[in-house]
């Protein structure tokens, strides 16, 4: 098991102890010696993966935390999506995580010839893994960009974290101007008051291209997906930000799959159900000093 160092930070020594007790294998990546002087720019995993036996795979936003958990109705809703993957598919989600374990920890794992044993595991859906990271060109930025570009339809976006690199965020701008349905899915409410206001600095922009923007009130929605007409969805770990895209240690699957895709297309609508549609001219009329401060945020949106 690897961990996010900074992310992880409240992981008890205790549960540490716990679970290696139980003949776990933990190792943090990117291991931070002096916490109080860690610096938030740095290289996060902000991966999540989970591989059985080198043939099922889970991946996409939920993280590893009981705070995730939809238990308690007073408790704040969270809205995420993961998939479950079976098959020759888990290739290279394997390849990931041992490149990050031999990373973190200088030792080669011990496994044999039966976690590349595929050949009776072939599903129907065709997948593409994009990952992107300190290590490896930005294929991750890149990929969304081309999906992006290839819609002739609609493209539906859902991220918890909209700060978007300039090739991304005009790509959005200029398919909607060509007439394609974009639609932008946010939380109503963020967890950070700056990251919020960087965020907030675009939509004007994006609405006045055309783009259709909404407040998920439900919860705080953690999925990172992307829907690209009939027949091509994006479900990961990166966010639509400058971290995720550049920064971070990420993955996204591609799936073309036309019933995927509607499927994830009707999550998205039932989604729309619980949230508020942003419209141009309030947006405009808000007051001009709550503007200025989004716009000074933005300045520092490669930090944030």
């Amino acid at each position: 098991m690897l961990y996010d160092d900074l992310g992880s930070g409240k992981l008890s020594k205790s549960l540490k102890n716990e679970l290696k007790a139980a003949g776990v294998e933990l190792y943090p990546v990117n291991k931070i010696t002096f916490r109080l002087f860690a610096n938030r720019v740095n290289y996060r995993d902000h991966r999540k993966i989970i591989i059985v036996d080198g043939r099922e795979v889970f991946s996409g936003g939920i993280n590893v935390s009981q705070k995730y958990v939809n238990d308690k109705p007073d408790k704040l809703f969270w809205r995420d999506t993961h998939l479950y993957i079976k098959g020759t598919g888990a290739f290279y989600y394997q390849f990931l995580f041992l490149s990050n374990w031999l990373f973190s920890t200088k030792k080669i794992p011990e496994i044999d010839a039966s976690y590349f044993n595929y050949s009776d595991f072939d599903g129907d859906q065709i997948i593409q893994v994009a990952a992107s990271g300190p290590d490896i060109k930005p294929a991750i930025m890149m990929s969304t960009v081309s999906a992006i570009y290839s819609a002739t339809k609609r493209v539906f976006i859902t991220t918890p974290y909209f700060i978007p690199v300039e090739s991304v965020l005009q790509a959005i701008k200029q398919v909607s101007l060509s007439g394609v349905d974009v639609r932008l899915l946010v939380p109503a409410k963020g967890d950070s008051m700056i990251v919020n206001a960087a965020a907030y600095s675009y939509y004007e922009e994006l609405l006045e291209s055309g783009v259709k923007i909404y407040f998920y009130e439900k919860g705080f929605v953690h999925a990172k997906t992307i829907v690209v007409d009939d027949d091509l969805s994006i479900v990961g770990t990166a966010n639509m930000d400058v971290r995720s895209q550049e920064l971070n240690f990420e993955v996204n699957t591609m799936v073309y799959d036309k019933i995927i895709t509607e499927k994830l297309a009707a999550s998205y609508f039932e989604d729309l159900k619980q949230s508020k549609e942003i419209f141009l001219k309030d947006w405009k009329a808000r007051p001009k000093l709550k503007s200025f401060f989004e716009h000074l945020a933005r300045l520092f949106s490669p930090l944030l």
